[in-house]
């Protein structure tokens, strides 16, 4: 895939608790001149709609435990758009859907998709879940007519979980891609890894390294 295909496929991120503005003007300045969007912490969100207008800017809602009440998010959804966001990425509460709980997390991304006229991404912190329950985790972003499934937030904690990545993987964006458009994100850090990702069915591809990833694309 070429440069200028690819690029409009990447959401170059920076999401990091230490964030600067600076940092974020960087992503921006990168975004700007590859053809990438870019996914940036919601209290950056205004400065950078200022900043680089052209830019499609994505942020996100629940970030990174999605254990916030339904009303936290949807509130914090309004205020992201208000501000200047074309998208967001939510994350689910993954007790709830451990749990059984299939209804309070599909209500949960409904009321988010109600509450903004933008799309929504759902991530589902694939580390975490079982197959069944990722089946069941996208199932219910069908259900709430969410617009994409991505498979990590990258900060999940997996020292007592039984996998090797707490990013994206091939057999996850497979599994995923049954059900919506995928982003896959987490540990994806060249081409190669992000063509991996594409031949499994991934849509976008969320990556800090999203220069390294064009510059190892064909011209």
């Amino acid at each position: 895939m070429d440069r200028a295909t690819l690029a409009g496929m990447i959401d170059h991120t920076v999401l990091g608790p230490k964030t600067t503005i600076a940092d974020v003007e960087s992503v921006l300045s990168a975004a700007e001149t590859y053809g990438m969007n870019a996914c940036i912490p919601p209290c950056y969100v205004a400065e950078a709609a200022e900043m680089a207008p052209d830019v499609t800017i994505a942020t996100v809602i629940g970030f990174p435990h999605g254990q916030d009440s339904i009303e936290a998010k949807r509130e914090a959804a309004e205020i992201a758009w208000k501000a200047g966001a074309d998208e967001l990425d939510m994350v689910i509460n993954v007790g709830r859907v451990k749990a059984g709980e299939d209804d309070l997390v599909e209500t949960e991304i409904c009321e988010l998709v109600a509450a903004v006229p933008i799309p929504v991404k759902v991530i589902i912190e694939t580390a975490s879940l079982t197959d069944e329950e990722k089946h069941r985790a996208c199932a219910a972003a069908v259900n709430a007519d969410a617009a994409m499934v991505k498979t990590s937030t990258g900060f999940a904690d997996i020292e007592d979980l039984d996998v090797e990545t707490a990013g994206a993987t091939v057999e996850d964006v497979s599994l995923m891609a049954e059900y919506l458009p995928v982003k896959a994100s987490g540990g994806i850090g060249d081409y190669e890894a992000a063509m991996a990702m594409i031949d499994a069915g991934a849509e976008r591809i969320g990556a800090s390294s999203g220069v390294a990833i064009l510059e190892g694309a064909p011209a």
